[in-house]
């Protein structure tokens, strides 16, 4: 494979570049599963003024599609589900 992605989004990236953005997505993931990502917070500043700062919100679906993306960029398949009839 060559050692770097030629088409597609991914397109002029390398495999450890891909593969690395791939561990950030996962941990955004687990962090958004886990409530562990804030959307907005607000304080005081000095009692008489206050400020908001604000984050905007990761969506599980776009980043389990990026996650597909980089997966078959890499070129690792999705994996069928195992089905078991009893």
């Amino acid at each position: 494979m060559p050692p770097t992605i030629t088409t597609g989004i991914f397109a002029g990236m390398t495999r450890e570049d891909l593969t690395a953005t791939r561990a950030k997505l996962q941990q955004a993931l687990l962090d958004l599963a886990m409530g562990e990502k804030t959307v907005s917070v607000g304080y005081a500043a000095g009692g008489l003024s206050s400020r908001t700062a604000t984050f905007t919100a990761a969506d599980e679906a776009r980043i389990r599609g990026l996650i597909r993306q980089i997966n078959t960029a890499l070129g690792e398949p999705r994996r069928a589900l195992d089905v078991v009839f009893r």
